[in-house]
């Protein structure tokens, strides 16, 4: 169900042909109300995708009728042509369902710099609305790449539902947003507060992802309420909500990363700041060295330190504690227990980095360096 679980939402996904494997390459989901609040946040990176540019205009008034994604091509950096295709995919949509392009939201994923075909976009588009009904799983398969299998969520609250689906499994990397999710919702909000919600929720959740290092120009995630529970809850219950359903998507996003042998958890506790704890665990998550190690089963905490060396985060690294699946192997910057008591042999790695600085924390999850992700992306055109 994911996106269908909440009251007043339909989804379908159907082939295009845009993927030549001939599997579901074209998503649609509609609100239908009586609401039509929504929020979006998108990626920070500087490079964005048509569907990006458009769908940052439509969810400038807080309200949103449909979301239609594509996979199969991200169409990115494809000219005028690439944003035509973008503005009539949205016009399809409206055409179809009787409700305003600027009121359509537009994702697409796959191959940067290939122009996607708009006749077999907009032939889903036909083909998409009249198998709308309770279809989330179908639109959660359309949307994926190299994911290995779809992504589902969902919540209750009280009187009220949060559901979402999302894709992906490369490039995974914040920047407000992270992948293409999407969550729906039949609380009765407006959409200041769905946004400032979202936020609260993408920034623990989505925001610590961070598998690779590598940020898409396609990065989207919106929420969409529809008001059919009649529920209107305190802004912070339903961040709860929310922000559950981020996290539980977001360690789905993490479990199917390309290639990965190990899930590892960086917690860093006692830093000054929240930020600084960021920081810190953001650093051991890009450190190639760090995460190769973990791949071979090598509980190299040297690295550890060597990574967060590198920042400007507040702490002494002559006093920090470093801890693999429990076993603390450093201790004030000094070997503690014997390496050979941590067993790296499960897939779940904790890594818990003490600074000693404050009371602040944060987590930051990312993966292991693998062959298999290497051989992935190095034939992802191919």
């Amino acid at each position: 169900m994911s996106v269908t679980a909440a009251a007043g939402f339909e989804a379908a996904g159907v082939a295009a042909g845009l993927k030549s494997t001939g599997a579901l390459d074209v998503a649609l989901v509609v609100n239908r109300g009586p609401l039509q609040n929504a929020a979006a946040v998108f990626t920070s990176n500087r490079s964005q995708a048509n569907p990006i540019i458009w769908s940052r205009q439509v969810i400038a008034d807080g309200t949103v009728s449909a979301i239609v994604l594509n996979s199969g091509g991200a169409n990115c950096f494809t000219g005028s042509q690439g944003f035509q295709t973008t503005h009539s995919t949205a016009e399809g949509v409206a055409a179809a369902l009787g409700v305003s392009a600027s009121d359509v939201l537009v994702c697409s994923t796959g191959l940067i710099g290939d122009l996607l075909p708009l006749d077999r976009i907009l032939a889903g588009v036909a083909a998409a609305v009249p198998a709308l009904g309770d279809n989330g799983e179908d639109a959660a398969r359309a949307i994926m790449t190299t994911d290995s299998k779809p992504k589902l969520s969902i919540k209750r609250g009280d009187g009220y539902t949060v559901g979402g689906m999302a894709k992906g499994a490369g490039m995974l990397a914040p920047g407000l947003a992270t992948m293409l999710v999407v969550i729906t919702t039949d609380v009765v909000l407006p959409s200041q507060a769905l946004d400032t919600a979202l936020r609260a929720a993408t920034r623990v959740s989505f925001d610590r992802l961070d598998s690779d290092g590598c940020m898409s120009t396609n990065d989207q995630v919106s929420l969409l309420a529809s008001g059919a529970s009649g529920v209107a809850p305190e802004l912070d219950a339903f961040t709860a909500v929310l922000r559950d359903v981020c996290l539980d998507l977001a360690e789905q996003l993490q479990g199917d990363a390309e290639g990965a042998s190990h899930d590892i958890r960086i917690a860093v506790v006692n830093a000054l700041t929240e930020d600084d704890a960021v920081e810190v665990g953001r650093s051991v998550a890009r450190n190639n060295l760090f995460k190769a190690a973990i791949f071979g089963n090598d509980p190299n905490w040297g690295r550890v330190l060597a990574a967060i060396g590198t920042t400007d985060a507040t702490f002494d690294p002559y006093d920090v504690d470093v801890s693999m699946n429990g076993v603390r192997v450093c201790h004030a910057g000094a070997p503690d227990r014997p390496r050979d008591e941590v067993d790296l042999s499960p897939r779940h790695v904790d890594l818990l980095i003490d600074l000693k600085s404050g009371e602040a924390a944060a987590t930051i999850l990312t993966n292991d360096l693998t062959h298999d992700y290497v051989h992935e992306n190095s034939a992802y055109a191919s």
